[in-house]
């Protein structure tokens, strides 16, 4: 056909579009859910047979489960609007420590942690930077679950917040040339390769910076982040 694409040629969509088309498709589908649910609860009312109940019961939870995990694609694509405070950076390593020790307190042992931030200040949205900080160590566990201890060094240099991860690695492909700059690149089940842009996303929105290397001699991920420390002039 006359003035067809050929075969080589990429569609390309502006990440505004994606995120537009996500959120919509989101709300519709859990426009859907709900009305699953209702019919499921009026389902419910209908019968006194236990069995019966029981898989209505289970068949409610599968659509909330679905309904939750569209919530969460949807803020993994929500726009980072940051509201900046004087943080401690003990103070923040503390909360961190004690947010993966809830949240992960087996993978949380494994962690052997060397602090030494002194009086530092961050100025920061605690909210946003432990989410970023989290995404980290949630990708650590995950990818490594036999590995016996993981490295997580904190420290000021050159009037720099630095957090030092090192992560033993079996095996490692990637490239780390692009590093949180390549959304949707790696998808697996419930998994769509927007975590580590969304922490790349939420530390560049406080000035800092995120870096990978693999040392394929030691066999050992090291991610590295850096941020400003707070100063009266720099208050945003």
């Amino acid at each position: 056909m006359a003035g067809a694409p050929s075969s080589d040629e990429s569609l390309t969509v502006a990440w505004s579009d994606l995120v537009r088309f996500v959120r919509q498709l989101s709300h519709d589908i859990r426009n859907n859910l709900n009305a699953v649910e209702l019919q499921s609860a009026y389902i419910a009312e209908l019968t006194e047979e236990p069995e019966l109940k029981s898989e209505v019961k289970r068949l409610r939870e599968m659509a909330s489960e679905i309904g939750t995990n569209l919530q969460r694609l949807t803020a993994a694509l929500g726009q980072i609007t940051p509201t900046f405070i004087s943080y401690n950076a003990a103070d923040f390593v503390e909360d961190l420590k004690q947010k993966l020790a809830k949240d992960f307190p087996d993978d949380f042992q494994k962690v052997v942690w060397d602090v030494q931030v002194g009086n530092a200040v961050l100025n920061a949205d605690p909210q946003l930077l432990e989410q970023a900080f989290v995404e980290l160590f949630t990708n650590a566990f995950r990818h490594e679950r036999n590995v016996k201890s993981i490295k997580a060094k904190v420290s000021i240099e050159n009037d720099r917040f630095v957090f030092a991860l090192q992560e033993p690695k079996a095996r490692f492909e990637l490239s780390t040339d692009k590093w949180g700059h390549e959304p949707l690149r790696n998808v697996n089940q419930g998994r769509y390769g927007l975590g580590l842009n969304r922490m790349r996303i939420i530390l560049e929105t406080h000035d800092g910076n995120l870096e990978a290397r693999f040392d394929r001699a030691s066999s050992v991920l090291a991610t590295t982040i850096t941020l400003p420390l707070f100063h009266e002039e720099t208050r945003r």
